[in-house]
């Protein structure tokens, strides 16, 4: 019912839409002499965010044509190399660029898009080729496409490392840390001929028992039957993935924002005052911020039940207790690959110390290939786009993948 609310809302605000819409063509209009004025500012601004609260924001395209090279602007084609029923394996073929280590980065599965992820590739893609996990939205997955769950996440990874080879590079973003580390050490059990080169995980839950952050305490604090109640939904009708279960994508988004609401709050009237006073380039950041930031997407019931189980409420990887499919998942056998972890110092979201666990549960790595890095003055978003992830986390983690 909860899911059905929400559609309903967002169907019965569409008239205000149009409006807003009408409102803000008609006071930008050049040859409205009302549009140079700061009264016609105001409501040509006003109509703008009344449209963008009525909005449903879809997901954004990376919008990645180019890259530069040694001083020199490559082109970038966007390439889906496999389609499966929740998730697309995407490249970024740079035109005439070759010999590169091939990086799988892995984009977390938690109510965003992959895109969220694009300032990570665009840094990368200069001395990287680039590949990337790009989910499906649930609620578009017809009913009989059947079930995803972490375990089916693991294999998905484990399939997609032997496509792409030896050589890979894995680099988890957050929520994927547990998974990835899980597929690792299938791989490394079997002597599996094909396990990645090198794995970085990102600001990612390994060990959440570790100065617990607010979401980790939410989860401990609930029964797992509470949340099936509770934020479980099935899609409504309308969308191919209709009586699904799902956890609604603006689920989570209400709990991100709900972590920061004054601020959230605070960047709204700034994007309004900008808007008035005609800075354009500050308006369109915020937009460019917000577009990604508010396009969600739903996770199968399943697959949100299970991780929330296994890594928030029974910790079950670092406990050593974590099977999938009748396979015990030891870390400890992974010897082959080479280990980074990175962390930021105001993560309100995975807290320091929880991904650095990851190399205390892989002693079998020996200890020149483990390496940990915390970055000051950045929160979880820090850790993997703006200027400290271009300019003093990527370089580490270029320079870790070249020397192993």
């Amino acid at each position: 019912m909860l899911y059905q609310l929400h559609h309903w809302q967002k169907q019965l605000a569409w008239p205000l839409r149009l409006v807003s819409q009408g409102m803000q063509s008609y006071y930008t209009h050049p040859f409205n002499p009302a549009s140079y004025t700061k009264s016609g500012r105001a409501m040509a601004a006003m109509g703008e965010m009344m449209e963008r609260m009525t909005r449903h924001f879809a997901k954004p395209a990376f919008d990645l044509p180019f890259t530069t090279i040694d001083g020199k602007q490559v082109a970038v084609t966007e390439q889906i190399l496999e389609r499966r029923t929740f998730c697309q394996l995407r490249r970024f073929k740079r035109e005439g660029r070759k010999g590169d280590p091939k990086v799988l980065l892995v984009a977390p599965m938690s109510g965003h898009f992959a895109t969220l992820l694009r300032g990570t590739v665009q840094a990368l893609l200069p001395a990287h080729d680039v590949y990337i996990t790009d989910w499906r939205d649930a609620r578009q997955v017809p009913l009989s496409e059947g079930d995803f769950s972490l375990d089916d996440y693991i294999e998905y990874l484990i399939d997609y490392i032997h496509y792409l080879g030896p050589d890979t590079h894995v680099i988890a973003v957050c929520q994927p840390s547990v998974p990835v580390l899980g597929a690792a050490a299938l791989m490394a059990a079997t002597n599996d001929p094909i396990q990645p080169r090198t794995i970085t995980l990102m600001g990612g839950p390994i060990d959440t028992r570790i100065n617990p952050t607010t979401p980790n305490d939410y989860a401990m604090k609930r029964t797992l039957t509470w949340f099936e109640r509770s934020v479980i939904s099935p899609v409504p009708i309308g969308f191919p993935g209709y009586m699904r279960r799902v956890y609604p994508g603006f689920v989570q988004l209400a709990g991100f924002v709900s972590m920061n609401l004054d601020r959230h709050v605070g960047a709204h009237f700034q994007m309004f005052n900008h808007l008035v006073r005609g800075d354009d380039d500050s308006a369109e950041a915020h937009r460019n911020f917000y577009d990604e930031y508010l396009a969600v997407m739903d996770l199968t019931a399943e697959y949100y039940l299970q991780t929330l189980q296994v890594v928030f409420q029974e910790h079950r990887l670092p406990r050593g207790v974590w099977s999938s499919r009748d396979r015990l998942i030891q870390p400890n056998v992974i010897t082959r690959p080479a280990l980074l972890t990175i962390e930021g110092e105001l993560d309100d979201i995975s807290g320091v110390g929880q991904t650095k666990a990851a190399h205390d549960l892989t002693p079998g790595i020996a200890s020149g290939k483990h390496m940990h890095y915390e970055q000051k003055g950045v929160g979880h978003y820090g850790i993997f786009n703006g200027r400290k992830w271009r300019e003093q986390i990527m370089p580490r983690v270029h320079d870790f993948i070249r020397a192993n």
